[in-house]
């Protein structure tokens, strides 16, 4: 770490400015915001006559103060380190020379931010002098007032100046860079060191907004304190520099190594010895031997997703970026570029699942579902788990939304048409979706543009979204309902709602999550649940759909418990509607 943070120190003076200029801009600040208060200067000189003539040159801009030793000098600067401006420092003394104050200040971080000028009659000082930290020099005999005037003013300007600098650069909490400085140190030390094999690692700390919430912030902070401490001590033993990039995440950029097992070990035994029964975990994703030819961002964008990659997985702690990672990422990006064309060229195809009414003799066909799939050029057929999510985390799937929306309305219309029957659809309607102004405008304006009744557009929408702002779209849903629109609570069981709450909602069916219905032929335990969110159902006098049936014996668990409705693939997949026509058929010659 101190010898990476040498080389900054010399190809990077002025950090913060690639030009200089963020550097001018803050002395210019500095003169004006500080501009009338004196400065306090410490002397040091063993010969009374030499103190008294330097003090009367600078105390007309400067207060004054004396020591005609070493350790005198040491005394009065502990005393005031935090006024302290600037140490005009003789060489030859008594008890404790110039040299072995300039050591002791280079030494000690609180002390070393307070300039020192040498004063000397000999040239050969200066090298040792500089190596040792000092900022200028001062030639004796003191016969040009004016240019010591101007040196002494000059390097307390400076130093202030490095000082905002500094605090701009570094984390308040942690002493590591801030993200910015981080990339600009990275980025120079690249362009001098181009051959040296650097990892990019991303560290994070699992689930520390409950750390924060359950422990208080205090303790998160010492979680965070330790954690930066530890990765200091990791490249005070290697080349490299570190930032704290989020609240709970951090980036290093260092010398590559193979094995970053030992890092996290390192990291985790200090939290374990601090924590108490707090149980805390992070993990790290590691870019190896980072390839230069692709910006600095980009390659923590890839050391990021390594770490992500972990999220949920707590086996492992590391995860180093591939080859296979990689291509996923092109796979995703390409999607993401692809997307505005998809919808241009109709390349999504909505496909419709039928849901069956089982509360008779016979199943009854009486609704569908509308479902995206991508038949995309290069790909082929794209399911929906490959890009849905990334065009939520894209803030893209209201376009996507949008479009089902108006293939489904078009498709009702169409078969209402064609058979002279009305087939209701279902369309999934998302968080955003229904928190958006706009909303309830659009929908209402489809089905208005298609020419089709409002109840046979059922709008889906899930448990988490109510529970998350309620009051907003329970007012939301309340006006669509009496416009004639239904609304189905999609995946119930998987978010947070209150029976208390569920009385309150304006609902028209339950969905049942599919992963209780995936389970209910292998224990009791799901089936009772099952049973119970459909007597809720019942005391609410609403009907229970479950989506997701995939077998006879789950299909019989079901109609047994008063299941109202079935969707999945026991009576069939997701189909194109030219496929689903013959469900239509049927339904038509079974009430004939």
């Amino acid at each position: 770490m101190i010898y990476f943070y040498r080389i900054i120190s010399k190809i990077c003076p002025a950090a913060g400015s690639a030009d200089g200029k963020g550097v001018k801009n803050m002395s210019e600040e500095v003169k004006s915001t500080i501009n009338g208060i004196r400065r306090l200067v410490l002397i040091v000189d063993d010969e009374h006559i030499n103190r008294r003539v330097l003090g009367k040159i600078i105390e007309k801009d400067y207060d004054v103060i004396y020591a005609e030793n070493g350790k005198d000098a040491m005394e009065q600067i502990r005393k005031r380190e935090k006024t302290l401006s600037m140490i005009l420092l003789d060489l030859i003394m008594p008890e404790m020379d110039g040299y072995e104050v300039l050591a002791l200040l280079h030494d000690d971080p609180n002390l070393s931010r307070i300039p020192v000028i040498v004063l000397t009659s000999e040239r050969t000082a200066e090298v040792k002098s500089l190596q040792l930290g000092a900022a200028d020099f001062i030639p004796k005999p003191y016969d040009m007032p004016e240019v010591i005037l101007a040196r002494v003013r000059r390097s307390i300007e400076l130093a202030e100046d490095n000082s905002i600098i500094n605090a701009t650069e570094n984390d308040t909490l942690t002493g590591l860079y801030t993200k910015d400085f981080f990339f600009q140190h990275g980025r120079r030390y690249d362009q001098y060191y181009p051959d040296n094999p650097m990892d990019a690692a991303v560290l994070n700390v699992n689930r520390f907004h409950l750390v924060n919430e359950l422990h208080g912030r205090l303790f998160g902070d010492t979680i965070i304190s330790a954690i930066a401490g530890q990765i200091n001590r990791v490249l005070d033993e290697t080349d490299g520099i570190a930032c704290r990039s989020d609240a709970d995440t951090f980036y290093i950029y260092m010398a590559h190594r193979d094995n970053y097992e030992p890092v996290l070990n390192r990291i985790m035994s200090e939290l374990n010895s601090i924590a108490g029964h707090t149980r805390l975990s992070v993990r790290m994703g590691v870019y190896m031997n980072v390839d230069k030819a692709a910006d600095i961002e980009t390659r923590f964008d890839r050391a990021a997703v390594a770490c992500n990659s972990l999220r949920g997985n707590y086996t492992t702690g590391c995860s180093v970026y591939d080859d296979k990672m990689h291509q996923k990422e092109l796979y995703s990006e390409k999607l993401i570029g692809d997307m505005d064309t998809g919808v241009e060229e109709k390349q999504f195809k909505v496909y419709y699942q039928p849901k069956y009414d089982i509360r008779g003799v016979d199943p009854l066909l009486c609704s569908a579902e509308a479902l995206i799939r991508w038949q995309h050029p290069d790909y082929g057929l794209v399911g929906p788990g490959a890009f849905v999510p990334l065009f939520e985390e894209n803030g893209l799937v209201k376009k996507l939304d949008h479009y089902v929306w108006r293939e489904a309305a078009a498709q009702i219309k169409a078969w209402k048409e064609k058979f002279g029957v009305t087939m209701p659809v279902s369309v999934n309607v998302s968080r955003v979706d229904i928190s958006d102004p706009g909303f309830e405008k659009e929908i209402t304006d489809i089905v208005e543009e298609f020419g089709i009744d409002p109840s046979e557009y059922l709008l889906e929408i899930t448990e988490s979204a109510y529970t998350d702002n309620s009051e907003e779209i329970i007012e939301t849903v309340n006006r669509l309902r009496e416009k004639g629109f239904r609304v189905e609570m999609d995946d119930f069981g998987s978010g947070y709602s209150s029976l208390n709450m569920l009385a309150s909602l304006p609902i028209d069916a339950l969905k049942l999550d599919m992963a209780f219905i995936r389970k209910i032929g292998q224990n009791d335990k799901d089936l009772r649940m099952v049973q119970l969110m459909i007597d809720i159902a019942e005391f609410m006098q609403i009907p229970v759909v479950a989506e997701g049936v995939e077998t006879k014996e789950q299909y019989d668990l079901l109609k047994k418990a008063g299941c109202d409705i079935i969707q999945g693939y026991y009576f069939s997949k997701p189909v194109p509607p030219e496929e689903f026509e013959k469900f239509i058929e049927d339904r038509i010659n079974h009430t004939l």
